[in-house]
């Protein structure tokens, strides 16, 4: 692809503006997809490796442990604060694993209805 771009300069040389050739104009906006949940940018390789992820062993039977035991109320006020600082964590990856399906879906209904 030719990056062709031409500057919009004003009166004092500040460029206020730019030209792209077409090409790079319909990469660039292929790349902003309308729906932001969309992950843009990464193969279709990358996307499936991220969704389906999993924490590490030793990450997951510590969420395991420390989930069983505040269900029992047995979390040390240590546990607890161990606890609350990663939920958040697996709230986000599944977040992003979540996203990463959603647009592995999407990239199928996009083929199959071309």
């Amino acid at each position: 692809m030719v990056h062709t771009r031409q500057y919009i300069i004003d009166e004092q040389g500040e460029r206020i503006g730019v030209l792209l050739a077409l090409e790079e104009y319909q990469q660039l906006t292929r790349l902003t997809p309308a729906d932001a949940d969309l992950l843009v940018g990464l193969s279709e390789a990358e996307l499936q490796a991220l969704a389906y992820s999993a924490l590490a062993p030793t990450e997951q039977e510590r969420l395991d442990d420390l989930l069983a035991r505040n269900a029992d109320g047995q979390l040390s006020e240590a546990d607890q604060v161990a606890l609350d600082h990663l939920l958040p964590y697996v709230d986000q990856f599944s977040i992003v694993k979540t996203r990463a399906r959603y647009t592995l879906a999407h990239h199928a209904s996009t083929l199959s209805s071309s």
